[in-house]
């Protein structure tokens, strides 16, 4: 029917006289009281049914019923034989039942018939309604029960005008959803909601019994588990008693309203509840245990996934609510740097800028290192801050409150972080000045000035670099006193020359970003002011640029850490020594800024795997007949290095003796020359053998032999040294040249023996070692006799020399771990010849016990026990249990996660097992207790390169990655990180997802606005998603932000177009992507 229309009514109902109801509505007397007879017979039909079915319910087991089935079954078989008689008269009789029967329905039917044709005549289809319903004008349309209903043609899966493939798969409140054939596109992992149901948390909880562990009961140590064969557990009807049933049904029944009862008073908690619940009650007990504090956060913040919707400010506001709590609960809290760190950080989510400022007063006034440089870290990623005048003002603040506690390792991080800053932005000039004038107050002092007073000093050294002379770092440096003793005599400065890029390329915007980019590579120095290209006012850096930033620095220590830093900031990191800066190093975050060798081209391009590995063929047909290919994977060891600081050498080496604490990829895009200066002038007075193998070892990175050259000057002047043997010999072996590694080890140790030397266990170790992997074991049970003074072969040798080398393990100070792990190993060693390796392994265990987990002591034993029986399974190829290092090289990841040497064999032992369970684990972002891992930078790396350790599984892989990428970017701690978002942006580039890689750009240079590489992406790899008129407004945008460039980009592009590309650039860019997506799918069916 149609909705009544209104049109001829008046606007008002009022008027309207109340009428009766019409025919249609107004039943007759007849009519009802026939309605009510058939509803009363309804009910009675219904209700004897129930009773009829209750009854043989009641019935159906009964005794009486089983012993009736029993008698007329008997009856049956008896008269079986009589049946044949009787079969012509009993059909006879029930053809005329039959017929009766029929009759009788037949009758039935009728009147049924009839009942209904009544029916639908006292109920008609449709009524006539002609008086409006006032209530369509109060509510504005007709109630939805009196809409009258319809039905869809073909259940609603077919539409008017679709071809006939098409159908309707899917009705809901957003529309329709048509497919072919009527298949349902199922939603793939990348999808919203599937993401959504990964991270939705569990809804049912698996509870053990606290009565019974198991479902049957155990006998004799079995669980007799029940047969398929059920009847054998019905119980018997004659072992039923109706009393004793009773009574158990009841006993039943109030036992489970009692356990109901229980149930609803005492609520069972999940286990996030349950966990939150005990760390609260094990911090109302002791609220300044600062560990239970942050695993409390983490539980909380794990309630909000990372990639919900406004995920970032509810879980900024939830650290912010408990971290308050957190600092308030106790005095000490407030003093806390971890806490108020992480409080400030989830701050600048929600805070406006007066109050985070306000904060950040707060919490310097505690005058801490960290907190300092944290504050200026903040300060740098301000998109106002002006770097070239903030800067001077900021570290001048902070140099005064190190200075005033003497925190000269302090200032050094702070002098580092500033240069970083300064050439992250673009300076590179001045960034690089301020290492050499710092080095030349350092290293260089005029005799007749070292005891005037800093001012003096300075003014002093800025004569000498008034005069342009050239300073430390450059090809023909003398130094600062070795001008002052020549009588300041001008010596010309050879300046490098600068190799232009190749201009191929007809893109201006590319073209320009290429040679800034080789420019702030190539020109590091300041140029001087006669030179041509002195026109550039930043090129040229005076005295009074980087005055503010030097500080007086009278320490070892602290001389040590600077030129440590230096060769940091030039690209050779030195694995570890970050951390050893800090006297607390899980609060040291210095990895953010400091790590950027790590985003380097050789790099990055080691940390992905090359295209053509990147796709495995799964089989290979033969014959017909489908046959899997063999896994294949790479190198354990990979490009990323980092351990303790000194628990691995210079020159120690693993695997085949070739992976090394620097190769060739990690010295690619260093500037050798300088290195080399820096190596030359940093070097303290006396024997600075840890510097002299820190230079061999940059020089075996480059060639072998000219660090052999450099080793043999280094012996020239330290003949007796015995480390700069040990040295020598090191380099000797990693060359290959075993015997005149021998004669080396021969003529110090055995010719020249005398009393116990320091150094001198190092060498017997080294020498036992390189016996034992060149397969020589009986020279090495001799080396290891010899060096434990012990004379005489056979097992009563043997047993003296363990005595020995125990005794000469125990008697060692603790200070000097280095000399006691050496006859730890030596020790170790000689088990393993003469017994088994389990052996060797216990008497490691044994020692490790005596220290401290975390110690660089303990981390280095456990390389060396590690490095051990890898060396015996892997390199050896000796017969062994592989669970005997894989159990160990476990619990070591464990301990120590960001140990590229251990993860290396953790990987090699992990390979031909075919499930990623373990590996899985070790890159899981949560850890065994359910708080979350903190990461650093370097292990962020590591990660991406293990997805591709495999060879062809990294396709397979990616989702994976830019998962755990998502993770670290979202992270407190690494959010700011140039590094890490140079690594994210390259990772979408590798996985082919330009527009992905663009948006990530975008919150590169919000959390990073003044990083100069950030930028120059857009005009690099990501041009096919940059228009003209975007790149021109992103110069403009690092023009305001004092982004340094040394020409305008006007003046290279101008108004250059490229036929319509302010246009399609864009869409075509999409459009490839689409189709890229498109081959994907196509590979993947029917998946």
């Amino acid at each position: 029917m149609s909705a009544p229309s209104f049109s001829s009514f008046p606007p008002s109902f009022t008027s309207f006289p109340e009428l009766d109801p019409g025919p249609s509505s107004r039943p007759s007397t007849t009519a009802t009281d026939k309605a009510k007879e058939r509803k009363q017979r309804k009910k009675d039909k219904l209700r004897n049914d129930q009773d009829v079915d209750r009854k043989h319910k009641k019935s159906k087991h009964s005794p009486e019923k089983d012993k009736e089935k029993g008698r007329v079954k008997g009856r049956e078989k008896e008269d079986k034989r009589s049946s044949r008689h009787r079969s012509r008269s009993n059909s006879l009789a029930r053809n005329d039942q039959r017929d009766e029967e029929r009759r009788q329905k037949v009758e039935e039917d009728r009147q049924v018939r009839a009942d209904h044709a009544l029916e639908s005549r006292e109920r008609l289809v449709y009524f006539s309604d002609r008086k409006g319903d006032s209530l369509n004008a109060h509510y504005g349309g007709l109630h939805a029960g009196d809409v009258p209903k319809y039905r869809l043609v073909a259940g609603g899966r077919s539409v008017l005008g679709l071809r006939p493939g098409l159908s309707v798969v899917h009705r809901g409140r957003h529309g329709l959803e048509i497919a072919p054939y009527g298949r349902r596109k199922m939603p793939a992992l990348t999808d919203s909601s599937s993401r959504r149901k990964l991270m939705a948390p569990p809804t049912r909880r698996l509870i053990a019994s606290a009565e019974s562990t198991y479902k049957y009961p155990e006998i004799d140590g079995f669980l007799r588990i029940r047969g398929q064969d059920s009847r054998r557990d019905i119980q018997d009807y004659r072992e039923v008693d109706p009393s004793k049933q009773d009574d158990s049904d009841e006993s039943d029944s109030s036992a489970e309203s009692a356990t109901s009862d229980e149930d609803s008073e005492t609520p069972r908690l999940t286990s996030l509840q349950a966990t939150l619940k005990t760390l609260e009650e094990s911090l109302t007990s002791n609220p300044e245990h600062i560990p239970t504090w942050l695993s409390l956060l983490s539980h909380t913040l794990g309630t909000v996934p990372e990639e919900s919707r406004r995920a970032a400010k509810a879980r900024a506001d939830i650290s912010v609510s408990l971290l308050s709590r957190a600092l308030g609960a106790h005095s000490s809290n407030s003093r806390s740097r971890v806490l108020r760190l992480k409080f400030l950080r989830a701050g600048e989510e929600i805070w406006d800028d007066r109050k985070l400022y306000d904060e950040w007063e707060k919490a310097v006034q505690v005058n801490d290192v960290e907190v300092w440089l944290a504050w200026l870290d903040w300060r740098v990623r301000t998109p106002s801050y002006s770097l070239l005048e903030d800067v001077v003002r900021d570290s001048t603040r902070i140099s005064r409150a190190l200075g005033s506690t003497l925190d000269e390792v302090g200032q050094v991080r702070l002098l580092w972080r500033v240069s970083v800053a300064l050439r992250d932005a673009g300076y590179v000039e001045r960034a690089t000045a301020v290492f050499q004038a710092q080095a030349e107050w350092l290293f260089c002092t005029p005799p007749a000035l070292r005891n005037h007073t800093p001012s003096n000093q300075l003014s002093a050294l800025e004569d000498f670099w008034d005069a342009e002379v050239p300073r430390l770092g450059e090809v023909g440096a003398s130094g600062w006193a070795a001008w002052e003793a020549s009588g300041r005599l001008e010596q010309e400065t050879q300046m490098a020359q600068m190799v232009q890029p190749s201009a191929d390329d007809a893109d201006p915007f590319s073209r320009w970003a290429n040679s800034e980019m080789h420019a702030d590579h190539a020109l590091t120095f300041s140029l001087r002011s006669a030179d041509d290209d002195a026109d550039d006012p930043y090129a040229v850096v005076l005295f009074s640029d980087i005055r503010p930033f030097l500080f007086p620095l009278r320490g070892e220590r602290a001389k040590d850490v600077f030129r440590r830093a230096w060769l940091a900031f030039l690209g050779l990191h030195v694995p570890g020594f970050l951390a050893s800066t800090s006297e607390h190093f899980e609060g040291n975050a210095d990895d953010r800024w400091a790590y950027e060798h790590l985003a380097g081209s050789s790099h990055l391009q080691a940390v992905f795997p090359q295209a053509a590995l990147a796709r495995r063929i799964a089989a290979d047909a033969h014959a017909g007949v489908l046959v899997g290919r063999e896994r294949e994977y790479g190198d354990g060891f990979g490009p990323v290095k980092d351990w303790g600081y000194g628990t691995i050498g210079p020159l120690d080496a693993f695997g085949f003796n070739t992976w090394t604490m620097w190769g060739a990829q990690d010295v690619k895009n260093v500037d050798h020359a300088t290195v080399r200066e820096v190596f030359k002038w940093c070097k303290s007075p006396g024997n600075d053998h840890a510097w002299d193998a820190l230079c061999l070892a940059f020089e075996a990175s480059l060639n072998i032999k000219g660090a052999l050259k450099t080793s043999k000057s280094f012996l020239a002047t330290a003949p007796s040294s015995l480390p700069h043997w040990t040295a020598h010999a090191r380099l000797e072996s990693i060359r290959g040249r075993l015997n005149d590694a021998r004669k080396v080890y021969q003529t110090v140790l055995v010719e020249s023996a005398s009393d116990r030397r320091p150094g001198e266990c190092a060498m017997w170790r080294d020498w036992a070692q390189m016996e034992w992997l060149a397969e020589q074991d009986e020279a090495a049970i001799r080396v290891i006799l010899r060096s434990s003074q012990t004379s005489g072969s056979g097992g009563t040798a043997i047993l003296r020399a363990k005595r020995s080398l125990e005794a000469l393990a125990n008697e060692q100070d603790g200070n000097v771990w280095q000399e006691r792990n050496a006859w730890i190993q030596l020790a170790a060693l000689l088990e393993l010849l003469t017994s088994s390796p389990q052996a060797a392994a216990s008497l490691f265990d044994a020692y490790l016990e005596t220290f401290h987990e975390g110690t660089p002591a303990h981390e280095n034993l456990t390389i060396a026990l590690l490095s051990m029986l890898y060396n015996h399974i892997v390199v050896l190829k000796k017969p062994s249990p592989p669970a005997l290092l894989r159990d160990r090289v476990e619990r070591a990841v464990d301990v120590y996660p960001n140990n590229t040497a251990i993860v290396g064999m953790f990987l090699e032992a992990e390979k031909g097992q075919g499930v990623w369970g373990r590996v899985r684990t070790m890159l899981g972002e949560t850890a065994a207790d359910g708080t979350r891992k903190e990461k650093g930078i370097a292990r962020r790396f590591l990660e991406v390169w293990i997805a591709g350790w495999e060879k062809g599984r990294w396709e397979a892989e990616v989702e994976r990655i830019r998962s755990a990428l998502s993770a670290a970017v979202e992270d407190d701690r690494t959010r700011g990180s140039a590094v890490l978002w140079r690594l994210v942006i390259a990772f979408e580039i590798r996985a082919k997802q330009p527009e992905h890689a663009k948006k990530l750009l975008f919150r590169a240079v919000h959390e990073c606005p003044h990083v100069k590489a950030l930028y120059l992406l857009a005009f690099g790899p990501l041009r096919v998603v940059f228009n003209n008129r975007e790149l021109r407004q992103w110069a403009d945008t690092m023009a305001e932000r004092g982004i340094r460039m040394r020409a305008g980009l006007d003046e290279v592009a101008g108004d250059w177009t490229d036929g319509g590309e302010e246009n399609g650039s864009a869409s075509d860019a999409g459009e490839a992507e689409i189709e890229e997506r498109a081959r994907e799918l196509r590979r993947l069916r029917p998946y």
